[in-house]
């Protein structure tokens, strides 16, 4: 007897970073692009920002059907600022200039939603950053790797060389909170994405 394929998830987002890593958890998915405007005030409380983001996008593509839709948003924040993506260069630079020498928070919303429910839950990650000299930020900066980052920084790339130590899910940072996805399906759906 031979088992239904799983449902695709519907993400609502455009990041490469969260296809890669469902790809790498072997989620089947399909891809939806979220009608949803994020304002990242730098005053505003980490966690309550991302979580409405993530649930702001996962509403913003329409009504579930059979499909599980899933939004997800990461902001980094340090000493009361959450940094967003970076607006230019300037920014970016000014960005990984505060975050260096110092630990600072990734935290990731996630918000997944059937015709039945919906569970928004977050998850936070510590990065510490090595001391940067002004030549650390000016090759980085020039590379361009800070673009549509949260923090102006791609850990999974040459972000790499930026960070001292990890405290928590990795994968958090890169873009995703897998750990928490991976305990939602598990206990919402056991066993049909090989979970629970």
């Amino acid at each position: 007897m031979s088992v239904p394929p799983a449902p695709p998830l519907l993400l609502a987002s455009t990041s490469p970073q969260r296809r890669a890593i469902l790809e790498q958890l072997g989620i089947p998915f399909e891809l939806a692009v979220p009608d949803y405007e994020e304002h990242d005030p730098p005053d505003a409380d980490p966690v309550a920002l991302v979580r409405e983001h993530a649930a702001g996008k996962a509403r913003s593509v329409g009504d579930p059907d059979e499909r599980p839709v899933l939004g997800v948003d990461t902001a980094v924040h340090l000493d009361g600022r959450v940094f967003g993506k970076p607006s230019g260069p300037e920014e970016a630079e000014e960005m990984l200039d505060a975050l260096g020498g110092h630990t600072h928070e990734v935290v990731s919303g996630l918000c997944m939603r059937t015709p039945g429910w919906e569970a928004v839950e977050h998850e936070v990650t510590r990065v510490t950053f090595r001391a940067l000299t002004a030549r650390d930020l000016a090759t980085y900066i020039v590379a361009g790797e800070w673009e549509g980052r949260a923090g102006g920084y791609a850990i999974q790339g040459l972000g790499a060389a930026l960070v001292e130590r990890v405290e928590g899910d990795y994968l958090n940072v890169v873009g995703l909170p897998a750990a928490l996805l991976v305990r939602l399906l598990s206990e919402r759906f056991a066993g049909v994405y090989g979970f629970g």
